[in-house]
Formats: structure tokens, C-alpha cells, sequence
């Protein structure tokens, strides 16, 4: 059976304050994000906006990818962010979470 685990990036708007988490449910995290469940960082700072996901099968290496982001310094980040999403928009709808 594959597991699926995600890193995420969540944004309170473009170049704003940024949160980067894993999970293996993003749906979920990203609508208890929304919802001010968790963490106070993201509450604190209004991060509820899904910038930026990436898929993994394996744990250990989503745990790895998360921390080495987490690690880089934020032009590169927002770089990894303006690849697959320039306008930093909301992925949230596209699985399925109402728009904000």
C-alpha cells in the first residue's frame, strides 16, 4: 500500500510571512490551518493561504525535505514558492477547500 505525505508551504500573502509543515493528510492541515487549529505561529501571523505542496511516499524523506527548507534562506524559498505558483495563489481550492 503507498502512503502519501506532503510538505507544505502556507503564506499569509505573497512575500509575507510563510509556514512550511508535512503531513499525510494536506487537506486536512491546510483546512485546520484556515480554521485556527494548531499552529500559533500561523494563527499569529494570519498564514492561511496553501502556497506551495510537494508529494512524497516515503516519510523519512518528506521529514528530510521539510527541514532542509526550512533551512534555506528566503529568496530561495520564495523562488521554489514563484516556480510553480508566481501569483502565490491559493491552491486550497484545488483540493477542494472554499476559497478565502
Amino acid at each position: 500500500m503507498e502512503h502519501n505525505y506532503y510538505v507544505y508551504i502556507m503564506a499569509s500573502r505573497k512575500d509575507g510571512a510563510i509556514y512550511i509543515g508535512v503531513t499525510n493528510d494536506l487537506v486536512k492541515r491546510a483546512w485546520e490551518h484556515r480554521n485556527k487549529i494548531g499552529s500559533q505561529h500561523v494563527i499569529k501571523y494570519n498564514i492561511f493561504l496553501l502556497v506551495y505542496y510537494e508529494h512524497f511516499t516515503d516519510v523519512a524523506e518528506a521529514m528530510l525535505r521539510e527541514k532542509r527548507l526550512k533551512k534555506w534562506h528566503r529568496n530561495w524559498k520564495n523562488k521554489l514558492i514563484e516556480k510553480e505558483n508566481p501569483d502565490w495563489q491559493d491552491l486550497g481550492p484545488q483540493l477542494g477547500l472554499d476559497p478565502l
